[in-house]
């Protein structure tokens, strides 16, 4: 399939086969995700891919139970990753530098920017993928479940697989909600009415209303779908991982 036709055909697919992928399938999926851009080509991420089923069932725990995570057939958890390059420099007696949250960052980045390599090559052999934001939020115990050294952070995971469903594409803002010509231009009252007007007016959107007994969308996003206490608490636990992985080991 056309490179931009992939791009603009994407869905997020939930429900999977347990058809297994070809394994070479899976390696060409999975150098694509090496050919990505990356920060002064250090390639500070590793991929880690979970195809035993029972350990996709210990992780569809810590992913909050969502099932797809067992009816894929692989899962890849995405790693920001100095610990490989910093073993490097020591070893050539170069002093590495990247015990920092920039460091972090820039390896985020990284990773990130391999599994959409990833994702895209997948959807255009046919296959199915979902991002896992619980990733972030479970960090410290994906931590713990595979057994990362300091350096190795998880950032996301994308489930990977055939579809078993055909959803409708998601709705997106229209463009002139999110670019900017030249320089940003801030948003006035009339244009927040205008940007949002077709996702508050969509039929799934009056229904979520009523499930929900509130007034409007933007009230289901901030009272029940990521309210403030859960996002202090996974602030928190997440700030933890990068300074007990080795990120935070400087006073300001």
């Amino acid at each position: 399939m056309d490179t931009l036709q992939t791009l603009l055909g994407h869905k997020t697919i939930r429900k999977y086969k347990s058809d297994p992928i070809d394994e070479a399938l899976l390696n060409k999926l999975l150098e694509a995700g090496i050919r990505a851009s990356t920060t002064g080509n250090m390639q500070l991420y590793s991929i880690i891919v979970s195809k035993d089923a029972d350990k996709r069932k210990e992780l569809c725990k810590m992913h909050f139970g969502q099932k797809m995570v067992e009816q894929a057939p692989v899962l890849l958890t995405f790693c920001a990753d100095f610990n490989r390059f910093n073993k490097w420099c020591r070893q050539r007696d170069a002093d590495p530098g990247y015990d920092n949250f920039l460091s972090f960052f820039t390896a985020a980045i990284d990773a990130l920017l391999v599994a959409q390599n990833v994702a895209v090559a997948a959807e255009a052999h046919g296959l199915g993928i979902c991002y896992l934001g619980t990733t972030t939020y479970q960090a410290d115990k994906l931590v713990d479940f595979f057994n990362l050294p300091e350096g190795v952070i998880p950032v996301t995971t994308l489930v990977v697989g055939y579809p078993d469903e055909e959803p409708e594409q998601a709705d997106r803002l229209p463009d002139s909600g999110v670019i900017h010509q030249e320089t940003y231009r801030d948003y006035s009252i009339d244009d927040i009415e205008s940007i949002y007007f077709e996702k508050e007016n969509l039929p799934q959107t009056a229904r979520l209303i009523e499930e929900n007994q509130l007034d409007n969308l933007a009230q289901i996003f901030t009272y029940k779908r990521y309210t403030r206490k859960d996002n202090l608490h996974f602030s928190r636990v997440f700030l933890d991982v990068i300074r007990d992985q080795g990120y935070m080991n400087h006073d300001w």
